[in-house]
Order: C-alpha cells, then sequence, then structure tokens
C-alpha cells in the first residue's frame, strides 16, 4: 500500500522540528566597535531562515544540446526581520555599518572600512529542539548588509509594531553545532 499513516509517525519521533524555536545573533564588525548588534537584536528577530546551498551548473553548449556540469557554490542572502522598538539601536547600527561601506553623500567608503575584515562580521543562527536543545548552528561568515528595508507608516496602523527586513551578504555558511558538512 503506498499510504501508511502509522510509517509516516513513525518517521518523526520527536514529533518534528519546530520553525519559531530559534534566534539569530548578529556582531557588528570592527569599524562599530566590534561587539554585538546589542543584546535586544537577538531578542528582537522576529523572522529568519537557516542557510541555503547549491551549486550553480555550468552550461556547455554541444551540437544544440546543453550539457551542465558541476560549476560554483553559491551562498544565498541571508534576511531576517526584526521588530522595531523607540530607541532605534539596531537601525541606527545597521544604518551606520552601510554608511562606512558606502556614503550617503560621497559615494565614497569611508577610510576605515577600507578592508573587508573592517566591515565585515559573523552572524549566527540556531536551531533549538522542543526541550531547549540546541539542535544545529549555522555560522554566516564575513556578513554586510546590502539592504535595510524601509518601514512603512500608516495612521490607519494603531495596534501594531513597526518592523523591516534586513539582507546580508556573507561569504559561505558553516555548521558550527558539533557537526561538520565538509567532506574534504
Amino acid at each position: 500500500m503506498p499510504f501508511n499513516v502509522n510509517t509516516f509517525r513513525a518517521s518523526l519521533v520527536t514529533d518534528g522540528a519546530r520553525p519559531s524555536l530559534f534566534e539569530v545573533e548578529m556582531r557588528l564588525p570592527p569599524i562599530l566597535a566590534g561587539g554585538l548588534l546589542t543584546q535586544n537584536i537577538t531578542l528582537r528577530v522576529r523572522a529568519s531562515s537557516l542557510p541555503g546551498d547549491g551549486i550553480a551548473p555550468i552550461v556547455v553548449p554541444y551540437f544544440g544540446r546543453e550539457i551542465k556540469v558541476a560549476g560554483t557554490r553559491t551562498f544565498p542572502d541571508w534576511s531576517f526581520t526584526i521588530i522595531q522598538d523607540e530607541d532605534f539601536v539596531a537601525r541606527k547600527n545597521l544604518e551606520l555599518w552601510l554608511n562606512y561601506i558606502n556614503g550617503h553623500v560621497t559615494n565614497l567608503r569611508n577610510p576605515l572600512a577600507s578592508a573587508a575584515s573592517s566591515y565585515q562580521a559573523d552572524g549566527y543562527v540556531r536551531q533549538y529542539g522542543k526541550t531547549g536543545t540546541l539542535l544545529r548552528m549555522y555560522q554566516m561568515v564575513g556578513c554586510f548588509p546590502t539592504d535595510v528595508a524601509p518601514i512603512d507608516l500608516d495612521w490607519a496602523t494603531g495596534d501594531s509594531i513597526e518592523e523591516y527586513q534586513v539582507t546580508f551578504a556573507y561569504q559561505w555558511w558553516q555548521d558550527v553545532s558539533g557537526e561538520t558538512t565538509d567532506v574534504a
């Protein structure tokens, strides 16, 4: 029989992972004092994602046909949604970070951010189990913000809290929860 609910139930030994049991830690780069993006950023990240992974194919044309071979590894951007508080601490730090990379008026990089190591920092996302145990922790190496989304304002929205999305580019991710994914 192709369908057996008991087989499916038995495969979910611990009732499945929950997408709401996570936290994000984003560090500041050396140009912004090198510490955490404040403790409250970890508490205020409402939504995020575990990193994606892929290998871009190289297409080789041959007699009118396309042959695909494995190409370069790709790492899609990493985004998360921040709940805004009236202190604007997280947003001010993110805006300043972007401004060091490229100034609004000057269109130049700040000399303090001339090296990649001065404007890039690591970010972490942790996935927890229902008992609070760490299931997986990913480190996004060499992050820098590429977009701090606008915050929508509306007189008709009096019963909600502002939030906005931040997008980061990064060099690669690695599993730092004790397991390794590299084979070479």
